[in-house]
Order: C-alpha cells, then sequence, then structure tokens
C-alpha cells in the first residue's frame, strides 16, 4: 500500500521534528541558567597624543591611549550551552557635539571555563579617537567590561561584569608621539 519512499519521508519528517523540539528545548533552557559574574575594572592612566591623521597628512588627529587593569571571574557564565565568551571593553563618553559615542577599545575571546578568570593589564588594542578630531572640552568617560555569551544553539546574551565607579576626565593632549 505504501511504496518504500513514502515510509522513508515520514520517518525522516518525525525525526526532524524531533531534532527541532530537542533544540527549541536546548535553547529555552539557556534561560534558566542566569549567572552575574563580578568583576574590578581601573583605569590606570589615559595619555592623549596629537598625531597626523591618516588619511590627510596635513590634519592633526588627538589619539587617546588608554591603560587599564581588569580582574573578572567569568566561570558561571560557562555551562554546557556555552560555546565562547566575548569580551570587550568600553568607553562611554559625549563628544563636545553632544553625541553620545560608545567605544570598544579592548577585547578578547574566551573559549575554555578555564580560561574564564581575567587578570590584565595593558592598553587599548584598538585606536580610540574621536571624529571631531579633538577630545579637548570633552566630558569624562565612563569605561565599562562586557560580555557576550554565544551559546551552541539559542540567543546570544550580553552583560556587563565591572564599570568604573567614577568618570575619567580626557588630559590635556600632548605634541608628538
Amino acid at each position: 500500500m505504501h511504496s518504500i519512499f513514502s515510509r522513508i519521508n515520514n520517518v525522516s519528517a518525525f525525526l526532524s521534528s524531533c531534532m527541532m523540539a530537542l533544540l527549541a528545548a536546548i535553547a529555552l533552557s539557556s534561560f534558566v541558567f542566569t549567572a552575574d559574574p563580578h568583576g574590578d575594572l581601573a583605569i590606570s592612566s589615559i595619555k592623549v597624543v596629537s598625531s597626523n591623521a591618516r588619511r590627510y597628512p596635513n590634519k592633526k588627529q588627538d589619539l587617546a591611549f588608554v591603560h587599564f587593569n581588569v580582574t573578572a571571574d567569568l566561570t558561571p557564565l560557562f555551562h554546557w550551552n556555552t560555546k565562547q565568551l566575548f569580551l570587550y571593553l568600553e568607553a562611554e563618553y559625549t563628544n563636545k557635539q553632544g553625541v553620545k559615542n560608545d567605544v570598544v577599545i579592548w577585547d578578547r575571546i574566551v573559549r575554555r571555563k578555564e580560561d574564564a578568570v581575567i587578570n590584565f593589564a595593558g592598553k587599548n588594542k584598538y585606536m580610540f579617537r574621536d571624529i571631531s578630531s579633538t577630545f579637548k572640552n570633552s566630558p569624562p568617560a565612563s569605561y565599562s567590561l562586557k560580555y557576550n555569551v554565544m551559546p551552541y544553539v539559542g540567543l546570544l546574551t550580553y552583560g556587563e561584569a565591572a564599570r568604573t565607579t567614577e568618570a575619567v576626565a580626557f588630559p590635556p593632549t600632548q605634541s608628538r608621539l
């Protein structure tokens, strides 16, 4: 009555439906595992230097070099559905035109639970400059260590592990590197 092809089609449709239900259950169960990691973030020094702009050699551009210390225990974020963590240090400030800026100045990928205890002291990995070409008269910036949990199955979740207690002002510009 039923051919072999229709039976194979029925079995594969049933198995794919079961697989989708299992993946949906895994994705929904990730919301049960909520962790709140804590860390410390300290800005040790900021140096603002005037340099030539990349595309316009006759135009000056201010570059900020931020030295920071990060300590954080992110092991509570790892569970059976965590593939990796993406950490990033973000500077939040408002420039003199009143535009709010969020700039990523450092990042790291953590793939294993054993590497999730962060104790790092260094400077920004990426160039930190303002579109107005100067940090003069800019309000102080606040810095935060944020994370992104990348699961095997399900939605990405974002969070914040540490934040500076008070905003840090930009120092006066130095002449050259």
